[in-house]
């Protein structure tokens, strides 16, 4: 029954984009790509030395973002939206809190996890060949990205099996910034995200700071 209410949500906004856009005539102010989901690839970026490379990690967000076209033909915009970002890292750095906030590798461990939880603000300058007439078109949006991470759980199991977790660390970083570029042509667009602030703050390994910044690639999708 779920998977029925999710289709029929996504058909009706396909259908009401499709309306509105046979309703316009050229040379009309019109509003794109209010909608937004990106599917992403993610990337633990300077990680340090002693820390091996990390597994499969995914992403994906979705949100509405608010255009606002600065020329009279639409091609040029301004977009600010705000959005749910959930991300799913699998890594190799023992995440356990002690009194000094440093962190330790131990190569015993498995099945090690980071999920974040994070409300985003995407603040897009954006470019498109687009019309009020036109269903698919060229565009290149590039931009920032802030993001407050409201809940981040770090989950692993141990030699003796033993499943232990972490939630809210204090030295996970809330206020992340990040740069942002879409671009395609139609339906599928290329995404890529280079985060500017570091994942940790106040948190050493051996005595060196752990700059740990993520990247994400992958497809954004836009509606209405």
């Amino acid at each position: 029954m779920k998977n029925y209410i999710q289709a029929f949500f996504v058909l009706f906004l396909t259908i009401t984009a499709y309306s509105q856009k046979d309703s316009l005539q050229i040379g009309d102010k019109y509003w794109e790509d209010q909608l937004y989901i990106d599917v992403t690839y993610n990337v633990l970026n300077k990680q340090p030395l002693e820390v091996a490379k990390s597994g499969f990690s995914f992403g994906f967000s979705g949100g509405y973002i608010k255009d606002i076209p600065i020329v009279k033909s639409g091609k040029i915009a301004i977009g600010v939206g705000l959005g749910y970002a959930f991300d799913s890292f699998n890594h190799s750095l023992n995440i356990s809190e002690t009194d000094r906030n440093v962190f330790e590798v131990n190569n015993t461990i498995t099945a090690n996890k980071l999920k974040t939880h994070a409300i985003e603000i995407p603040i897009q300058f954006r470019w498109r060949t687009s019309t009020a007439k036109t269903y698919s078109f060229w565009r290149i949006y590039t931009g920032v990205k802030l993001s407050y991470n409201f809940s981040n759980v770090f989950r692993y199991n141990n030699a003796a099996g033993t499943t232990i977790s972490f939630s809210n660390i204090s030295q996970f970083n809330k206020f992340q910034t990040g740069l942002i570029l879409s671009a395609g042509y139609g339906t599928f667009n290329f995404h890529a995200y280079y985060g500017l602030t570091s994942m940790f703050k106040n948190a050493v390994l051996n005595g060196n700071p752990i700059n740990t910044k993520v990247i994400k690639f992958g497809l954004s999708f836009y509606l209405l």
